[in-house]
């Protein structure tokens, strides 16, 4: 059935197919990164995919502008991060119980509008592939190999990408990323320094619901060009455990995301080219990849000292 793939061809693909998979992954995971280095765990991050999914998808559905479809996304998530941040740093609610309620209200409410609006899975003509040409003769995207693996890609894929270094620079050589890791360290002595506790968490808590609304809908109007109930499947979850893997560094969750995308790209071919693996185990191994990653204690001792840890004034 596949004679004619070389192994060279199925290198390229998974490689082409792995940085595609990362995108959402690197959305999310570098918007939790802000969050949990403030000291704020939110395990909606799932929730707020799906709802940025639908809404993206929605608006570039009925307006047929790919950017109003990310900036709706953008918006719904930015809304439901700052809920998040009320709930849990205003509230000092549990912040993983509270995670997980917004998840199931980000899959029930996603659901609802999905059946009531639209009903049917619907195709979009969402942010189609650069091809980086030069003149009318020829595009970087022709170039063996390289070409096809890096130049044949989304705005919303580089996009992904460039936020890793930028993150980086916000948190290692700001003012800004200075607040936000004191603040996650030992909020207590960074508001005796003047610093606003609830201002830094309330600012990365919801910067983290908008990039989890870019990562849904960069599913929904980049990747897939549809969108279907549960459509992240898992995703936002794989996200937040990707924080955890890449010791809360950008480049860490860069690595991570690398990881998990390849090796998801991996099964999808194991699944086109029908190879004699069972297809639930092809399925299972980025979840099971997720377990092995978590397992490492080592990583621990990096956390945030602050991490999941309600503030209050004058406490020791």
């Amino acid at each position: 059935m596949h004679e004619n793939l070389t192994v060279l061809a199925i290198i390229i693909g998974i490689c082409h197919s792995g940085i595609r998979l990362a995108t959402p992954y690197l959305y999310a995971s570098i918007g939790e990164t802000f969050a949990q280095r403030s000291g704020v765990l939110n395990l909606g991050v799932e929730g707020i995919m799906l709802m940025g999914a639908y809404s993206g998808f929605f608006v570039l559905f009925k307006t047929g502008s790919p950017l109003l479809g990310l900036l709706a996304a953008a918006a719904v998530g930015a809304l439901l991060g700052l809920a998040m941040a009320f709930i849990s740093v205003t509230l000092k609610a549990e912040q993983g119980i509270s995670g997980i309620g917004l998840f199931m209200f980000g899959l029930g409410i996603s659901s609802l509008l999905f059946k009531t609006t639209l009903g049917t899975v619907e195709g979009v003509k969402g942010f189609g592939e650069l091809n980086f040409c030069l003149g009318d003769s020829f595009c970087l995207s022709q170039i063996p190999v390289v070409g096809e693996i890096f130049f044949k890609h989304s705005a919303m894929v580089y996009g992904a990408f460039a936020l890793v270094p930028i993150a980086w620079w916000v948190l290692n050589k700001t003012t800004l990323g200075l607040k936000i890791r004191a603040v996650g360290q030992n909020p207590q002595a960074a508001d005796t320094l003047g610093v606003s506790v609830t201002r830094v968490r309330y600012f990365t808590v919801t910067l983290g619901g908008l990039l989890a609304g870019v990562a849904g809908a960069s599913l929904s109007i980049s990747l897939l060009n549809i969108f279907q109930e549960g459509m992240t499947n898992g995703q936002g979850f794989i996200a937040v455990a990707l924080v955890y893997f890449g010791s809360w560094t950008p480049f860490g969750v860069l690595i991570g995301a690398m990881l998990f995308s390849l090796v998801n790209a991996l099964q999808l071919w194991v699944q086109v080219l029908g190879l004699n693996l069972p297809s639930d185990v092809a399925v299972m191994l980025p979840y099971l990849l997720t377990i092995i990653a978590l397992a490492f204690p080592f990583r621990r001792a990096l956390q945030p000292a602050a991490l999941t840890k309600p503030f209050e004034r004058g406490q020791n």
